[in-house]
């Protein structure tokens, strides 16, 4: 800049410690080092990530048998028991939602109770019912409640509802083989309603059947719904979980079972149907779009209902109770 060219710029003044000095541009001894680059957030202890990371590999650890003192089971069987009290507990939420769940005999594992709850008849019935099975109840803030039930309208009653504990295929067949009946399985493809999942469960218990097999994903699971739909009968039938549920029907046909998907437009038409007498599995599809592609190939036979009056389906539910009916009226008779 003219006139200033003698500039010396941040400069410190001789024999000072004081003030700015020429800076270094990274090139000397008094660069900035840094503190590299940034971790994963994995590696850093107080990342949510970290904590994930930690407690997948304890339950790995517990699932393979380390650190427990006690040698871990490589069968299937454990393996689906394991899984399924490992989920967490259903917050059932709502003076309705919990009388009635009370009323149906849902197994419950305690009853949480608002401070300075105002009474009324669904309390009175609640706290009664409760108390009469049993069932410790528990005193808690509103706030507490809120947490519980995930900000869920509870009005100041929840329902601790301990996590269903799936069977295995393979205790469906012993539980057919002690009957001393032939093996009726039922196998729901992607039904996503519990409330058709705790019918079905009750037509199978109605009719002589030996469990329902569900999938893992995308599917109902025995919730505090389902168990209320059921009218009690999930006590006494089994439900049994798998993850890949055309392998369970692989299984199924390997160890002899018939297996029959419900349809319309299917190969047979349900009455007088042959197959009924013998070990048989009947398979209903998820509402509204039926069989997936590779259940409907791994089937025997499609059995369809005749119906009349312009109505093209029946709700899963529905036609799973009524194809039941049938069955067992078919092997009453022969």
């Amino acid at each position: 800049m003219a006139g200033n060219s003698s500039r010396k710029g941040a400069t410190r003044n001789p024999g000072s410690k004081k003030g700015a000095t020429v800076g270094t541009g990274g090139q000397s001894r008094k660069r900035l080092e840094g503190k590299g680059p940034t971790p994963k957030a994995a590696d850093r202890d107080y990342h949510p990530a970290a904590r994930r990371a930690k407690a997948a590999a304890k339950n790995a650890m517990k699932a393979s048998g380390k650190g427990t003192g006690r040698p871990s089971s490589t069968g299937g069987r454990s393996q689906q028991r394991r899984s399924s009290s490992s989920a967490s507990s259903e917050m059932v939420a709502g003076r309705n939602p919990v009388v009635e769940a009370l009323r149906a005999g849902v197994p419950a594992k305690a009853l949480y109770v608002a401070t300075g709850i105002d009474n009324d008849d669904r309390v009175r019935e609640s706290l009664k019912t409760a108390a009469d099975a049993g069932l410790p109840l528990l005193e808690a803030s509103r706030t507490d409640l809120d947490r519980l039930t995930g900000g869920a309208v509870h009005q100041g009653l929840v329902l601790q509802v301990p996590p269903y504990d799936y069977a295995h295929p393979s205790d469906l067949l012993e539980l057919a083989v002690d009957s001393g009946r032939p093996p009726l399985l039922v196998v729901l493809d992607g039904v996503t309603d519990p409330r058709n999942l705790g019918a079905v469960v009750r037509s199978v218990s109605a009719f002589g059947g030996h469990g329902v097999i569900v999938p893992e994903r995308r599917a109902a699971g025995m919730t505090a719904t389902a168990w209320k739909t059921s009218a009690g009968a999930a006590a006494r039938t089994p439900v049994a979980r798998v993850a890949n549920i055309n392998r369970a029907i692989e299984s199924l046909k390997a160890a002899g079972l018939f297996v029959v998907g419900l349809d319309a437009g299917g190969d047979v038409e349900l009455p007088g149907l042959e197959l009924a007498t013998g070990p048989l599995v009947l398979i209903a599809g998820a509402e509204g779009k039926g069989l997936s592609r590779l259940v409907r190939e791994n089937c025997d036979a499609i059995a369809s209902i005749p119906m009349i009056g312009g109505t093209e389906s029946l709700n899963a539910s529905v036609a799973m109770g009524v194809s039941l009916y049938e069955v067992s009226r078919l092997r009453a008779s022969r």
